[in-house]
């Protein structure tokens, strides 16, 4: 998803690979709709500052149910729009939810958890308001390390530091997005988070989510497309509405498993169970399957 461009000035030395990155895949990554075969899911989008003000009646009216807003990034940024998106989409009748831009190393799972509750990530059990969300994924700020210079035992405790803050502050825990591809190389493939948060699974240009990372049996929202019929990148819920209310209303995501998936048994995350695993082989930048473009390179 997207990120804030005044990190970028700080590390140029990323604009060459994510370009030709961008390049290699943005073609593949939009859709006009969903899947044909998942049509009847409840639709919804994900909205950044590159959106700016939203027509969110417009967005309702074109079969928005729910939206996730970006609300920080790291500790230094707040979206400008945040209020507006948030605030309007709810006023529109659209569930809505914000979502965090973790940037590993720069700060604590714990500092960025309790940075992005006191702007915007804050939960209430209304029906409205979606569980807060951890966007993990690439590196887009360094080509070199899209693992955020962290092993996967790391990797791993940073994102419980982040989980655990927020579910002490919210009571519960967030919705985990990323691609399966990430998931694989920078935590090992680690088993720990799947019976505890939903997934939020990006896979792009598929008439599927594919192959989910790291134990998950179901997935909760799927971003198929980074452009469509509604504003900023399109997905889907794994439910019916009214499943997707009892989601915004409880946070538990067995509302959206599929029928007849038993829910996955619970996994202590201390011991991580990762920890005896090899260290992570990065693979090249330009491999990556999903690159956001709404990314400023100019």
């Amino acid at each position: 998803m997207a990120r804030h461009r005044t990190h970028l000035r700080r590390r140029a030395g990323a604009l060459a690979a994510t370009a030709a990155a961008l390049t290699l895949t943005c073609a593949a990554t939009a859709a006009a709709g969903p899947p044909e075969r998942v049509a009847s899911l409840p639709r919804g989008h994900d909205v950044s500052s590159h959106q700016k003000t939203v027509d969110w009646p417009a967005a309702r009216a074109r079969g928005a149910r729910f939206v996730y807003v970006k609300a920080t990034e790291s500790t230094g940024y707040r979206n400008p729009y945040f209020h507006q998106q948030y605030d309007g989409a709810r006023d529109a009748g659209l569930i809505r939810g914000a979502y965090h831009f973790a940037l590993p190393d720069e700060s604590s799972g714990a500092t960025q958890a309790r940075y992005f509750v006191a702007h915007g990530g804050d939960w209430r059990p209304d029906g409205w308001t979606l569980p807060p969300a951890l966007d993990i994924e690439y590196n887009p700020y360094s080509a070199k390390h899209p693992c955020y210079r962290l092993g996967w035992k790391r990797m791993t405790a940073w994102i419980w530091s982040f989980s655990d803050e927020i579910a002490r502050e919210t009571g519960r825990r967030p919705v985990i997005y990323t691609t399966a591809h990430w998931w694989r190389q920078c935590t090992g493939d680690s088993h720990a988070f799947a019976s505890r948060h939903p997934l939020w699974v990006a896979r792009h240009g598929s008439s599927d989510p594919g192959r989910l990372p790291g134990g998950w049996q179901y997935w909760t929202f799927w971003q198929h497309a980074t452009s469509g019929r509604l504003p900023g990148d399109q997905n889907l819920f794994n439910g019916s509405s009214s499943r997707l209310r009892t989601f915004a209303t409880t946070g538990d995501p067995s509302g959206a498993r599929a029928p007849g998936v038993p829910e996955a048994e619970a996994e202590p995350h201390t011991p991580d169970a990762d920890t005896t695993l090899p260290a992570p082989v990065h693979l090249p930048f330009t491999q990556v399957a999903y690159v956001h473009p709404d990314n400023d390179l100019e």
